[in-house]
Formats: structure tokens, C-alpha cells, sequence
């Protein structure tokens, strides 16, 4: 679905990635894993087109992203990044509906749509409420629900980007978000997801990619990349490594 081939980024005349090659599946999910600074949105930014690379190719369905009309590649990529923000007091369902925009599956069709990415954001119950009287975590969560919306029926043909989807959220709804990332690679998507946690990407995540220095530090299943030696390489810091007692997945312990 995703394929990333030698992939060179800088930003501002300084070169942030290099040689950065994957291939992301449909129906995978993909977590993104680094110190601040190590280009995990640099990286997203490359993936999307926002950001031109110095040197390699990004490819969506076998084609070279470029080569994506900005609607067709709606319909197929969805984005959320870091920060969001609306100047106008649209309603809660009037932002979830813009997601909507590049389809042309009917009223109908668009309505049951919302409504199902609002009730997995578990936003609901603000859908008649002004986006500007929310809090930072609400909009997050309606902003999840916008992105969700966009591409609900993309299935195998689908990819979602999340940029550290999990900030301002509170525990329940930090799983809430991942639980839906989940769903929506059983569905068929393909999803990267950028996050701060291990934990959580460890558990949530089929594999991780582990940026270090501008480049791969590791990437594969949760177990083979989160080794203590190599988080106390990258992140400073000593852990323990035991096995989560709710699930087949490594649990960091500092």
C-alpha cells in the first residue's frame, strides 16, 4: 500500500532523514518511535507530499504519490497531524463532515458515515456543540473522527496517517484512539501512527520503526525492536523488559 524507498528529508537547508526504506501493507499498522528531534514528523510530512524529499520516492498503491491528483489521494489518505485548529464555530458534525469533501457517495451515505466515526471517537454526544467550546482533548478526538470519516470506506485501498494522536487525551481515551487505529487496519488500511509511548506502541502497533540519528535504527515486530540495550542506546535510559500480563507484548519498565 505505502512503500518508501531510500527516502531523504531536510528542512530548513538541514538534512533531517536519510536512507529511510519500508514497505507498509494494507491491514498493518505501523508505529513511528524516536527521541524529540529524531524526524518521526518530518518523516509523516514526506509520506503525505506536504514535504518534497532530497532524494528517494514515496509510492501510495504503486504509484508515485505525485502522480495522485489532490482528490484522488483524498479519497485514499487521510492526515492528523499534530495540531488542528478552526477559526469558525462550525459544529461538532459540520468538521466530522469535511472529511467527507473529496467523496461523492451521497447524502445518505456521507450522514451514516459521520455517525459512525463519531460514536468511535467517542464523540457523539458533542456532535451539536460549537468546535470552539471544546477542550484540547474533545477537539483531538473530533479531529480523529474528521480523518476517520475521510477514508471509512477506503478499506485495502485506504491509508491513515495519525501524528501523535494520543496527546492531551487522558488514558481511556489514549486506548480509545489506538483500539480505533486498530480497527481501521482490520478493515484493511494501512495505518502509521507517530507516538511517544512505548508502551502503547508495543501494544497496539504490528511493527515499529524506530528512527535514530536521521536514520532506522530498528524496525520489525514490537519484541524485536523495544530490546533494553537499544532503548537505553536511544532514549538514555535503563528499563527492564518484562511481558505485558494482558497480552503477548513487551512492557517497558523504567
Amino acid at each position: 500500500m505505502l512503500r518508501v524507498d531510500e527516502l531523504d528529508c531536510a528542512r530548513g537547508g538541514r538534512r533531517i532523514l536519510e536512507g529511510i526504506s519500508f514497505q507498509l501493507n494494507a491491514g498493518e499498522v505501523l508505529a513511528v518511535l524516536g527521541t524529540n528531534g529524531a524526524g518521526k514528523s518530518t518523516l509523516l510530512a514526506s509520506l503525505t507530499g506536504e514535504l518534497a524529499p532530497l532524494r528517494g520516492s514515496v509510492e501510495l498503491a504503486g504509484r508515485a504519490l505525485g502522480s495522485w491528483s489532490a482528490q484522488e489521494r483524498a479519497r485514499r489518505m487521510a492526515v492528523m497531524p499534530q495540531s488542528s485548529s478552526l477559526a469558525f464555530p462550525f459544529s461538532v458534525a459540520e468538521v466530522v463532515a469535511m472529511g467527507r469533501l473529496p467523496h461523492a457517495t451521497g447524502r445518505h451515505q456521507d450522514e451514516l458515515i459521520i455517525d459512525q466515526a463519531l460514536e468511535a471517537t467517542d464523540v457523539v454526544q458533542l456532535r451539536e456543540r460549537s468546535y470552539l467550546s471544546l477542550s484540547g482533548g474533545e477537539r483531538q478526538r473530533v479531529h480523529l473522527a474528521r480523518v476517520l470519516a475521510q477514508v471509512w470506506d477506503a478499506e485495502e485501498q485506504g491509508c491513515l496517517l495519525l501524528d501523535e494522536p494520543t496527546a492531551s487525551l487522558d488514558l481511556a481515551h489514549q486506548q480509545l484512539i489506538l483500539q480505533q487505529a486498530r480497527n481501521m487496519a482490520a478493515r484493511g488500511l494501512a495505518v502509521v501512527v507517530v507516538l511517544h509511548d512505548l508502551n502503547l506502541a508495543a501494544r497496539y502497533a504490528d511493527r515499529l520503526l524506530l528512527l535514530h540519528e536521521g536514520r532506522i535504527g530498528a524496525l520489525g515486530a514490537p519484541w524485536d525492536v523495544l530490546s533494553a540495550e537499544r532503548i537505553a542506546e536511544v532514549f538514555g535510559v535503563e528499563v527492564r523488559i518484562e511481558k505485558h500480563p494482558m497480552q503477548d507484548s513487551p512492557l517497558i519498565i523504567i
